[in-house]
């Protein structure tokens, strides 16, 4: 039975070593300062709950806010010191002053137009340049580095760190003995500390001039800090590093959840200021109304994006945009989420159970074991998004969906169902769209050549039988690319088997079109396809599916011959002798295998060349061919290392391979090439 922490007192309560606490009721409760690191925390519920710091780390951060405000306004001061030395009688105190206020004045540009990292790359630069400077005042400037400089970088980093952690409310701040101010009301309390604490301290001067510039540079760097706190806790990417600090700070002794499981915890209008939640999973997790979600420490979660957190809250995110976020295993249910774009994000083992997903961008979408149960789609672009088998769709509501995105010239491209005055009635979505799972996808994204992809597909139904493959649908996608989908026995390896297919497919591209007839003539399965492949590229939009069976292809076995003369001209094929005499000279030129009992390139070649010469079902023109790809192993056997003749090697055992298709089983041909030709791709190092 889960456990009962409903309403308790858990400040600082240790639950590190209690593993599971599936289904525990923390609602109401009071977890500031609780640790549940690594613990499974799945279906817990911590609504209304009360997590962030303990009184006394309240304190202790104080304090430390107190000390970097009183060193800020002290650093502050003396940069307005350091430039008051403009009048200075002295003409080196002068340069030292008006270096310091070129510095000054650039950092605060630069910090404020492109982040706190760029004024610190700009004071690491200004540094290592001044001892360059060909000139005698090259000391002077290095001293202005080191005093205006680096305390200026310093002080506004301490500064507006220390407002930062104000604003991020991490506690009280006491002023004048005894005042207690959080949230946003902390950063005039801080500016005063500085400005209070830099008059202190420029009143020390005894030159008036000196102390007026300090005051005013107190005041500069006051208002400097306030803005960057303010940009930085807005959420500025420029000033990301400000928050990531402060955040991290302020999570100090708070509420940790690091390494949990959080699966479908509840955190509906919990408080959840200064906790951590890195390397936790949040899947499904519900943050409905949670209050100061923003103050949390969120490492690698989605919680990091504030546009994200600002959706948890609040469910509303119509027309935002979440283009290639990671929201992997988010809860969005009911959520507002019409007109929204999610193109290319990640949405898998989301909970979209009847959020409002109308008109929604949906293109490259990832949805993998997402719960669509009662979504509606109405007028969704769902373009190449990636559904599963185990996406649920049971009760979508969609009166239509466009299958592309849209454009200003069509507005509603490729609208289903097709005609504009019908729409689906309800439960035919989900059996419209219902997907073709474990398929092989091939996309040829530039110059088809449809022969080649007959054959490479033939090849490869030959040689993994135990995969199944079966087109089922093609689809052409601009005006030379089509994309080839072949259903798979469950389990297949697809990255193997598409690697394999395009590895031959780009070998046959090469070939002349007569090597390429040679492979063709004798199996009509494959010029079928050919002829597919060929309508479908011309044809303004193409797509079929189930047409073509093409799991008969692996069980061809091609009987008999086909005449095959005239594809080299009228004239007979050159005499057989003659070029099994120029293979033979080519041989010759290789070197004899370095072990008797170990044959080389050299033997290998010969008896297949026997083989070739001897077979009595290899028609003439087809041994012709086979002798001349025998020829250009042994030229590429010289140096079978080397990667064009590697290259030249598969290229012509795939040819060989393609002449000895269809052979009957009995031939001794077949038997032979069967053993040599693995051999001979193995000496070149091709498998």
């Amino acid at each position: 039975m889960p456990l009962d922490f409903s309403g308790q007192n858990l400040r600082g309560r240790n639950f590190k070593g209690r593993k599971d606490l599936a289904g525990a009721n923390f609602s109401y409760a009071d977890i500031r300062g609780a640790n549940f690191s690594g613990v499974n925390l799945t279906d817990a519920n911590f609504s209304y709950a009360k997590a962030g710091l303990q009184r006394r780390w309240v304190i202790g951060l104080v304090l430390v806010i107190l000390l970097l405000s009183g060193l800020s306004g002290f650093l502050w001061a003396f940069n307005g010191y350091v430039v008051s030395l403009i009048f200075s009688l002295s003409s080196e105190n002068k340069i030292v002053g008006w270096v310091a206020l070129i510095i000054l004045i650039a950092f605060f540009f630069i910090t404020i137009r492109q982040g706190i990292i760029a004024g610190l790359g700009f004071v690491a630069f200004t540094g290592a340049g001044a001892v360059a400077l060909p000139f005698a005042g090259a000391f002077v400037f290095t001293r202005t580095f080191a005093f205006a400089g680096a305390f200026a970088f310093a002080g506004a980093v301490a500064f507006a760190f220390a407002i930062t952690v104000a604003v991020a409310g991490v506690g009280a701040v006491a002023v004048a003995g005894a005042v207690a101010v959080a949230g946003t009301r902390t950063v005039a309390v801080s500016g005063a500390i500085a400005f209070v604490f830099a008059f202190t301290v420029a009143g020390a001067f005894t030159i008036a001039i000196a102390a007026a510039f300090a005051v005013a540079g107190a005041i500069a760097g006051m208002l400097f800090s306030t803005y960057i706190s303010w940009r930085a806790m807005k959420g500025d990417q420029k000033h990301s590093l400000v928050r990531n600090i402060v955040i991290a700070f302020a999570a100090t002794g708070g509420t940790s959840f690091r390494g949990a499981d959080l699966t479908n915890a509840n955190f509906t209008q919990a408080t959840l200021k200064s906790t951590d939640f890195r390397n936790t999973i949040l899947i499904c997790s519900c943050w409905h109304q949670a209050k100061m979600l923003d103050r949390v420490r969120p490492g690698l979660t989605y919680l990091k994006n504030s546009q994200v957190r600002q959706l948890l809250v609040t469910g509303q995110g119509q027309n935002k945009n979440f283009d290639r976020e990671n929201l992997r295993g988010i809860n969005l249910q009911k959520a507002n989420l019409a007109d929204a774009s999610f193109i290319g994000a990640d949405l898998s083992e989301a909970n979209l159970q009847d959020a409002d997903l109308s008109r929604a961008k949906l293109k490259q979408t990832q949805l993998d074991a997402t719960d669509l149960t009662g979504a509606t789609l109405t007028g969704a672009f769902i373009e190449d998004w990636g559904i599963t088998s185990e996406t649920k769709l049971h009760g979508v509501r969609c009166e239509y969906v466009f299958m592309r995105l849209p454009t200003k010239e069509d507005p509603d491209p490729l609208r289903k169902p097709d005609n504009k005055q019908e729409v689906f009635a309800d439960g035919d979505f989900a059996e419209f769209i219902q997907p073709i799972f474990d398929t092989l996808d091939l996309y040829h994204n530039q110059g088809v050549d449809p022969r080649a992809v007959a054959i490479a597909f033939k090849n490869l139904a030959e040689k993994h039988p135990e995969a199944q493959l079966e087109i089922v649908a093609m689809e052409k996608r601009g005006e030379d690319k089509i994309l080839i989908r072949a259903k798979t026995a469950v389990g297949s390896d697809k990255s193997q088997l598409s690697a394999e297919y395009f590895d031959d497919y780009n070998q046959l591209k090469v070939l002349s079109q007569r090597q390429q007839l040679l492979l063709v003539e004798r199996s009509d399965r494959i010029r079928n396809l050919e002829n597919m492949i060929t309508t479908a590229l011309q044809q303004p939009k193409f797509y079929t599916q189930g047409d073509t069976n093409v799991s008969d292809i692996s069980g061809i076995n091609i009987q008999g011959s086909s005449n095959v003369s005239g594809i080299a001209g009228n004239s007979s094929v050159a005499n057989l002798g003659t070029i099994s005499g120029n293979v033979s000279i080519a041989l010759n030129q290789l070197p004899d295998a370095p072990e008797p009992d170990k044959p080389g390139i050299k033997e290998l070649l010969s008896q297949l060349q026997q083989e070739i010469t001897q077979s009595s079902y290899l028609p003439e023109e087809e041994k012709a061919e086979a002798l001349e790809q025998v020829k250009a192993l042994a030229q590429a056997g010289q140096d079978p290392q080397e990667s064009t003749k590697q290259k030249t090697a598969k290229t012509a055992i795939t040819m060989l391979k393609g002449l000895f298709t269809g052979l009957p089983a009995v031939a001794s041909l077949v038997e032979s090439a069967n053993k040599l030709l693995p051999a001979i791709a193995k000496l070149f190092g091709l498998g």
